[in-house]
């Protein structure tokens, strides 16, 4: 994995970042005003406090923080990471990000960030999700992916670790926003996750990279989701998930907002189904999400219409060529009412017909064939072909 060199002048970035009371804000106002971080170290406490929010007090800090913090150690550990660093002045900079009102005044990036991230697409939602939601996840981003689009994350558990893994699956290239330094990896069960999204895409924070995962950096982590992305799309969040930060992000910086619906008694739905009320597009096929963007780049129309096809036989089921498996009637017959939603064996002896007996078999039958997955309580649901 390639590690590119960091941005001229970084050191006073990393100096400016800490000094008290300056977030992304502030620091905008004060590149505005004195056009560079050189510039505002040079500033006296009488031209600091002439910048709306700062004063006396966070003026004086950004004296002292020029002295105080050892950039070198930071650099340090990021080169021994094989992370590198870069500032809001830089070209490398994303420019979709760049865009928004308060955007990260410096990135820690492990792995690459190409041309090719400016077509890029956010998939969101909770972490307790449903089967349904984690297929959807998939789905969406394998086929995104496959036309061409960088799937955009949080990494988290759930809907974020689906996603990834569906554009990682079509080759496609995936981007991780951490909400803590990337010396640490969140959730650890995703170190292997995080270094194959590094492999192709990038897993990037604007926090120092000993910062832990935090409640409080999380808001600021789904902003950033939001602005390197086209859009959002939330798969399943509960009424309070903090996928809809990344969705009210999106809103405010003028991005689109979609959502999957869902069932109207599950609470993973209700907070889809809150934006949909407040004007988020209805999403149930890629289709939906071209014209939501109103993307019609000749490059992409070929892969969109196949990538659409795919998700038209996903929802119907057919992505497995089961002619060629010499189903008996009783598996077909199983295989007709399953989706990705789990369905209890009861119910589909009531649905099917078939004898209890007959039904066990066939689940059995079709597990080996790879067709069905069993789940805890005697529920079954259809696997799809990339899942």
């Amino acid at each position: 994995m390639t590690t590119e060199p960091h941005s001229p002048q970084i050191e006073l970035w990393l100096k400016l970042i800490r000094a008290e009371g300056i977030g992304p804000t502030l620091f905008k106002r004060l590149l505005d005003y004195f056009g560079g971080v050189e510039r505002i170290f040079t500033a006296s406490v009488f031209e600091l406090t002439k910048i709306e929010g700062i004063g006396n007090k966070t003026a004086e800090s950004i004296a002292q923080t020029r002295d105080a913090f050892d950039a070198d150690s930071e650099l340090a550990l990021a080169d021994k990471l094989g992370v590198w660093v870069i500032h809001l002045q830089d070209e490398r900079y994303p420019p979709a990000l760049k865009a928004i009102y308060d955007p990260p005044p410096v990135l820690y990036i492990k792995g690459t960030l190409t041309r090719a991230d400016n077509l890029a697409m956010a998939i969101v939602g909770c972490r307790r999700c449903s089967h349904y939601g984690t297929e959807q996840a998939n789905r969406f981003s394998h086929l995104l992916a496959a036309a061409g689009f960088t799937i955009v994350s949080g990494m988290a558990r759930g809907i974020d670790t689906a996603a990834h893994r569906g554009a990682l699956a079509t080759k496609g290239r995936t981007i991780a926003v951490q909400g803590c330094g990337l010396s640490n990896i969140f959730p650890p069960e995703n170190e292997k996750l995080s270094a194959q999204i590094a492999e192709n895409g990038a897993v990037i924070s604007e926090l120092p990279l000993s910062y832990e995962p935090l409640a409080e950096n999380f808001p600021g982590r789904n902003r950033i989701i939001a602005g390197l992305s086209m859009g959002v799309l939330v798969v399943e969040a509960t009424y309070r998930s903090g996928a809809l930060i990344s969705a009210h992000a999106a809103m405010d910086n003028n991005r689109e907002v979609m959502a999957v619906p869902g069932r109207i008694d599950s609470p993973c739905s209700l907070g889809c189904h809150k934006l949909l009320k407040q004007g988020a597009r209805l999403i149930d096929g890629i289709d939906e999400i071209m014209d939501a963007l109103g993307y019609v780049g000749d490059g992409l129309k070929t892969h969109a219409s196949a990538a659409a096809t795919e998700a038209e036989q996903n929802a119907q089921g057919t992505l497995f060529d089961t002619t060629r498996l010499n189903l008996t009637d009783a598996e077909e017959a199983i295989l007709a009412r399953l989706n990705s939603e789990p369905v209890h064996v009861e119910e589909l002896i009531e649905q099917t017909q078939l004898t209890a007996a007959k039904i066990h078999s066939g689940v059995i039958s079709l597990q080996l064939k790879g067709l069905v997955r069993q789940l805890p309580g005697n529920m079954i649901m259809k696997r799809h072909q990339n899942s």
